[in-house]
């Protein structure tokens, strides 16, 4: 080029500058165009799959465009100064006071935000929780996919930020057999930043076009743009947050099929460190071992497993990812095994007392035309009331365990449902969405629930609402280790560390504290800690067990509200069962009336009752059923209650509980050993019973 030439070219491009200076950004319909009164400097269009468009707003030397869930700042000449991505559709730009604020719509909440300098990258000042939704995590690629192919040069020119147009460039380069230009192009998508969503896509995008290396550098971008935002390894994601955060364990489910066994070991790794507790985990992890086993690295399958067995601390119960459920089945089959065993001793007493009840009765009308008659008189020669104190005292102490074991049950399906709640599963807490989707939980006033309102508070860097909430938390030790972070990002070290000892002595297990306090916790979210937050205190996240408490409470808060309005188990509310609620009432019912009989003296004909045959048959085939006098009666009873209902599953009666399958041979043996068992122990205890009624018959 000539000096010429390049003079000439100079000033067309300070023509241009300064003709775009005093130029109008204009939108009409979906195309941005920018003039200089008659003259049309550049215009831009932008397809109806993009969503809404609002602005422009000038600012400065930009021009911001809000285009669904993202913010471009534009410069004179078109080119893309920044972008920024936002949680929701941008619905208003405002440039006043001298700064940029843009307003977000969600569901049904609404959030502000201020942008940056767009010199300095697309910085939005507050902190964004990116809902579970792939409408907005998913958007730079949906974008980059509606350019057609021809046009893919000229959009990578005019939006450098899209990392997926370079992607689509390195693809098609790399199928021309053009390495260099493929190469260029991988090198420009990791030029950027992206919201860890974008990168994990990206990360897929580039291992499946064979950049292995590029595709580790993206995840690794993006565990620490997850961890600058707020997400912890210590909060459960659910499959659908996880798919809208670029679908990482479905990937791997990809690369495993696929027997591509290395590349999934560092999507594995990306996983346990940023998501370890997500939904369907342990049967991945479970899987991956076994494919260790397989390819003969036994020592790294049982290193996962032991990953998996510690990732059951501070579920609930210590049970681990599916601990409500094993605790609704085990819940479930001790209902059946005490409704069986209730059935079975009103059975055998109601076989006891049937002659002489129908003696008592004859006068009074007959034994079913004397309660119309006789009411209280015939209440008084109830099956039950023939029965001695403690064989009453005994069906009293079964039907409490059923009531229990219902409330339980009930308790244990709506905890489940609740701790699923999206909100409580997005891999963090705070944000828009995430305000708007506790509110439905109705959660109880109690301090777990100040616990996690407070940390939500604290991660959007609210310090001052955050410390209000913890004060609804006295003693708490997760509460008093926040309190300490927020003491030290005031200057107070002092105070901090008095809150962290005070913590860790309130829970010594508590990894948080001992990390805060300098000792070497290696807890899932200590090792992240320390990686991708290095010198930053540690914040305590409530546990499942917390998390339980705050959305339902435990079984001893469900069972007393229960009891104190009983009309409420019908409306369960979320996870709950109509069913298993008129079963409740039918079985508090029970237990008044049974508890009410304990006070009914013995009728006359209790004296002549003696062993008829059927009572005796029934008392043979239904082990502890006759022995309910003596407390070891009852145990009996309840073990071959328990035989029973935990054998049902193989006639197709219920579904086998999650951790007690009798289909399996090992299992099957030892329960019908046990159902032997209850009959050898009842026979020998009839046989001595029979013994002792002939001996008292000979004295007498």
């Amino acid at each position: 080029m000539t000096r010429g030439s390049r003079a000439l070219t100079a000033l067309s491009l300070l023509a241009l500058t300064a003709g775009a200076a005093g130029a109008d950004a204009v939108l009409e319909g979906r195309t941005l165009r920018f003039e200089d009164g008659a003259r049309l400097l550049w215009s831009r269009t932008y397809p109806d799959e993009l969503g809404e468009l609002t602005g422009p707003v000038t600012l400065g030397e930009s021009t911001y465009l809000g285009v669904g869930p993202v913010v471009y700042a534009l410069g004179g000449r078109g080119q893309v100064r920044a972008r920024y991505d936002l949680p929701g559709e941008v619905t208003a730009l405002d440039a006043g006071g001298g700064t940029l604020r843009v307003s977000t719509r969600g569901e049904d909440y609404t959030e502000r935000f201020t942008l940056g300098d767009p010199r300095e990258g697309g910085r939005v000042q507050e902190r964004v929780v990116f809902p579970p939704d792939p409408g907005v995590t998913g958007w730079l690629a949906r974008a980059a996919a509606l350019v057609p192919e021809g046009n893919l040069a000229r959009a990578a020119a005019e939006d450098p930020t899209n990392p997926f147009l370079a992607l689509r460039e390195a693809r098609l380069a790399a199928g021309r057999g053009d390495n260099f230009a493929s190469l260029n192009a991988v090198r420009r998508s990791l030029g950027g930043d992206l919201p860890f969503p974008a990168w994990v896509e990206l990360a897929a995008g580039l291992d499946a076009a064979g950049f292995p290396a590029a595709a580790d550098l993206a995840l690794d971008r993006a565990r620490r743009d997850a961890a600058a935002r707020g997400l912890d390894p210590e909060v459960s994601v659910s499959r659908a947050a996880l798919f809208a955060y670029g679908n990482p364990s479905g990937y791997v489910g990809t690369l495993l099929g696929q027997g591509r066994l290395g590349r999934a070991e560092a999507w594995m790794r990306y996983l346990r460190e940023l998501h370890p507790r997500f939904e369907g985990g342990p049967a991945l992890y479970t899987r991956y071992a076994s494919l260790l086993d397989a390819q003969g690295r036994g020592g790294e399958a049982e290193e996962w497993r032991q990953f998996t067995r510690s990732l059951r601390a501070g579920t609930l119960y210590n049970l681990g990812a599916e601990g409500p459920r094993v605790v609704r089945d085990a819940l479930r089959l001790v209902t059946l095994a005490l409704l069986v065993s209730l059935g079975a001793a009103l059975l055998t007493l109601t076989l006891r007392a049937w002659r002489a009840q129908g003696e008592d009765t004859r006068p009074l009308g007959g034994r079913w035309a004397s309660w119309g008659r006789h009411p209280l008189s015939r209440a008084r020669r109830a099956v039950v009331t023939y029965a001695a104190f403690g064989e009453r005292l005994g069906l009293v102490a079964l039907a409490a365990g059923l009531l229990t074991a219902l409330a339980g049950w009930q308790w244990a399906n709506t905890t489940a449902a609740r701790l699923r709640a999206p909100a409580l599963n997005i891999g963090t807490y705070g944000g828009g969405w995430f305000a708007a989707r506790l509110q439905d939980l109705d959660l109880r006033a109690a301090p777990d629930t100040a616990l996690l309102s407070g940390l939500a508070a604290q991660l959007d860097g609210d310090a001052a609402t955050a410390r209000a909430r913890y004060a609804r938390a006295p003693g708490n030790a997760c509460a008093l280790n926040n309190l300490g972070v927020i003491a030290q990002g005031r200057g107070d070290l002092p105070g901090a560390r008095e809150n962290w000892r005070a913590a860790f002595a309130a829970r010594p297990d508590l990894a948080a504290a001992a990390y805060n306090l300098g000792l070497p916790p290696t807890t899932p979210g200590t090792v992240f800690q320390r990686t991708y937050r290095p010198g930053e205190p540690r914040l305590c996240y409530p546990d499942d067990r917390s998390l339980a408490r705050a959305v339902n409470g435990d079984l001893s808060v469900t069972l007393a509200r229960d009891l104190r309005r009983p009309l409420s188990v019908l409306t369960p509310g979320a996870g709950g069962s109509v069913r298993l609620g008129w079963a409740l009432l039918a079985a508090l019912a029970g237990l008044l009336g049974l508890t009410l009989l304990l006070l009914v003296p013995r009728p006359p004909g209790a004296a002549r009752l003696g062993r008829p045959a059927l009572y005796r048959l029934a008392a043979l085939l239904l082990p502890g059923s006759g022995l309910l006098e003596g407390a070891w009666g009852g145990v009996l009873l309840l073990a071959w209650g328990a035989a029973l209902a935990a054998l049902a599953p193989l006639a197709g009666l219920t579904r086998p509980p999650a951790f007690l399958d009798p289909a399996q041979p090992g299992v099957r043996t030892v329960l019908l050993a046990l159902l032997a068992g209850t009959y050898g122990v009842n026979l020998a205890a009839l046989v001595a019973a029979e013994v002792r009624h002939a001996r008292r018959r000979g004295e007498d």
